[in-house]
């Protein structure tokens, strides 16, 4: 049986006269996280804003729950149940972070309070900062917040780009046990550098080099292959 929640087939996208998706093709399954991984300008970024209606492809389909969403706009896409967190997270500095949920709330009712009641739960030092400017907030509560709105919503594909980025160890850690808690509730398609992040949350993975993917599977298969490691992430051997 094929549970895939989303399917992506042969995606062409250009930015301006740059060819930067070369005929990308993956799916995203129930109760997972799919990895995209690769190299800095591989087109991972790309990918997931080509999905999200921001850059739409040339060419190809995106079928999500068994529908051909591709040519829709953004903000229909959000309303048929996708989250988006982008690499620069997307928040509103001078709003408070309780404004920054209202703001993304499409329906205030009991779901939606629900949800919220969920998310504090997972990032509880958001509710601590509730009535502080989000731009007040560490870069890890950021990213929880971007993270969070996303979430408030009814979704079941929650898009996330670059989380870790710039963030301690110990928020990253934060994380993965909340990312890992997320894909119990919803499918999550994740674009990461920091391969231990990756590899502590990824349940599948796809290697983006050059607007392509090159090589895909299990994310068990991929931490224990060294050459495939070493030739498209740069990450050296371990030593014997």
């Amino acid at each position: 049986m094929n549970d895939a929640v989303l399917k992506a087939d042969n995606l062409q996208t250009y930015i301006g006269h740059h060819h930067i998706l070369q005929g990308i093709s993956f799916e995203a399954r129930a109760d997972a996280v799919t990895v995209l991984i690769g190299r800095n300008g591989a087109g991972k970024s790309t990918t997931l804003k080509t999905l999200m209606g921001l850059l739409p492809p040339s060419e190809g389909v995106i079928v999500y729950n068994g529908m051909n969403i591709q040519g829709k706009r953004p903000y229909e896409i959000a309303r048929m149940g996708i989250g988006y967190v982008p690499e620069d997270m997307g928040i509103f500095a001078d709003l408070t972070v309780e404004e920054n949920f209202k703001v993304a709330k499409l329906k205030e009712d009991e779901a939606t309070a629900g949800r919220l009641d969920r998310i504090l739960e997972l990032f509880g030092a958001l509710g601590k900062f509730w009535h502080a400017p989000a731009g007040n907030l560490s870069g890890g509560q950021k990213q929880m917040l971007a993270i969070g709105r996303a979430m408030v919503n009814n979704i079941s594909l929650l898009l996330i780009d670059e989380p870790s980025k710039g963030l301690a160890p110990i928020i990253v850690e934060a994380l993965i046990e909340a990312i890992n808690q997320i894909k119990e509730e919803c499918v999550v398609v994740l674009v990461e550098q920091n391969f231990y992040m990756a590899s502590a949350v990824g349940d599948y993975f796809h290697i983006l080099d050059d607007g392509r993917i090159v090589h895909s599977g299990r994310m068990e298969a991929l931490v224990d292959d060294e050459e495939l490691k070493s030739r498209y992430l740069g990450i050296s051997k371990s030593k014997s």
